[in-house]
């Protein structure tokens, strides 16, 4: 689907006074400008690229979502009502978003699975499974070596299958909510760049490289580039704990693609042993190959961050986590890509306001974001329009308070 997205004049226009200002058209900020616009308030979507775009975290053909979430139990409301909001959209454009394929957890069958800040991701998940009553099946190696044979097994390891876990495509589900924000009244602006905010006598000031706002209020959803703004949004300002990492996703040939395809193997997550780093994830082919990737935790600056993906980023994938582990899956590389996660500790979400009228910050979702974005999109709405943080995102207000 292409949206038609208004571009950004290159003078600066006089300010002006939408009653919901979103910064970044990404998952989360797409989604809170849909539903705001959707309320018949006045809003404005800025982005400083042309959304859906490749520089910041919502691209790469699919993105992993599942039920029950490992990091913790207080994501499970947010990605129930993202999986409705998901179907709505569907049935209203059309367009085939989410992808109900199942999903695969696997872990030794006697240590520890590291992952996401979690000790045991694989026993949490279970465990919240249980406690929320999502449908899923514990399964041993034999069973999951006669169901999927193309997993190579050790003989060792214990599944987690959830049928409603799958994948979401992250570039029409951004398209989708855009052409939807836009019918709804929403005006999109491409090409223009957030600089400051500030609070005054007379409330909120945004300010642009191209305009200068007087919101109601304002929802900043701008990734990867949040821990350097609020580093320049005035001396005193304490920024939570953040880290950006460069991620690369990578698409190997299968010998036999019919055998990968969704409608035989799942998306999968393997913590495949009990050290930090020993685990990968992967997706059915979708045409394109057989998508796998590990997550990297080195620091990165989002305006340097290198895009080329080397050869030899592609092979130590494969030799480390694929090779041995995916039957007739080569290290002949199709395609490759990188994105950008926006960490804090623990993998949390930090959802919060700066100031009582200050902007509301809605960022750094740790690498496990998309599948929440659309109930976050609906609350943030809610937040900054009737001014009252909704119940649902009550514990994401756990990094520092700014100001």
């Amino acid at each position: 689907m292409v949206i038609a997205v208004c571009p950004a004049k290159v003078q600066v226009v006089p300010a002006q006074t939408p009653d919901l200002l979103v910064v970044g058209l990404g998952a989360v900020g797409c989604a809170t400008l849909m539903h705001a616009a959707g309320r018949g308030a006045r809003v404005l979507g800025i982005d400083r690229h042309l959304p859906p775009h490749h520089h910041g975290s919502t691209h790469g053909e699919s993105r992993i979502t599942r039920l029950a979430v490992g990091e913790g139990a207080d994501y499970v409301p947010l990605v129930r009502r993202s999986h409705q909001l998901w179907r709505e959209l569907e049935d209203a454009s059309g367009e085939s978003l989410y992808h109900a394929c199942g999903g695969l957890l696997l872990a030794n069958g006697d240590g520890d699975s590291p992952m996401h800040g979690q000790a045991s991701f694989f026993d949490q998940t279970v465990r919240i499974a249980r406690d929320h009553r999502i449908v899923h099946q514990c399964l041993d190696a034999r069973e999951i070596a006669t169901r999927w044979p193309q997993f190579q097994l050790r003989g060792h390891e214990r599944g987690y299958f959830e049928p409603e876990a799958g994948y979401l495509r992250p570039e029409a589900c951004v398209s989708v909510q855009l052409a939807e924000a836009q019918r709804r009244g929403a005006q999109i602006r491409s090409g223009e760049r957030l600089q400051r905010w500030r609070v005054d006598q007379r409330g909120l000031q945004v300010e642009t490289d191209r305009a200068s706002y007087r919101p109601g209020a304002a929802v900043l959803a701008v990734g990867a580039w949040l821990p350097g703004l609020l580093g320049d949004c005035g001396a005193g300002t304490r920024v939570p704990p953040m880290k950006v990492t460069r991620q690369v996703l990578h698409w190997f040939a299968a010998e036999k693609p019919a055998e990968y395809a969704q409608e035989h193997f799942p998306i999968f997550i393997w913590c495949w042993g009990s050290a930090p780093g020993q685990v990968y994830y992967g997706f059915p082919d979708l045409g394109g190959g057989v998508k796998v990737a590990t997550e990297h935790d080195a620091p990165c600056d989002p305006e340097l961050i290198e895009r080329r993906v080397n050869t030899a980023e592609s092979a130590a994938l494969h030799a480390v986590h694929v090779a041995g582990r995916l039957r007739g899956v080569s290290d002949r590389v199709l395609r490759t890509a990188t994105c950008l996660y926006t960490e804090l500790p623990g993998a949390r979400f930090w959802i919060d306001r700066q100031e009582s009228s200050g902007p509301i910050i809605a960022s750094a979702c740790s690498g496990h974001g998309f599948k929440h974005s659309a109930a976050i999109g609906e609350a943030l709405a809610e937040w900054g329009l009737a001014g009252s943080r909704p119940d649902l995102l009550a514990p994401f207000a756990n990094g520092p308070r700014l100001g």
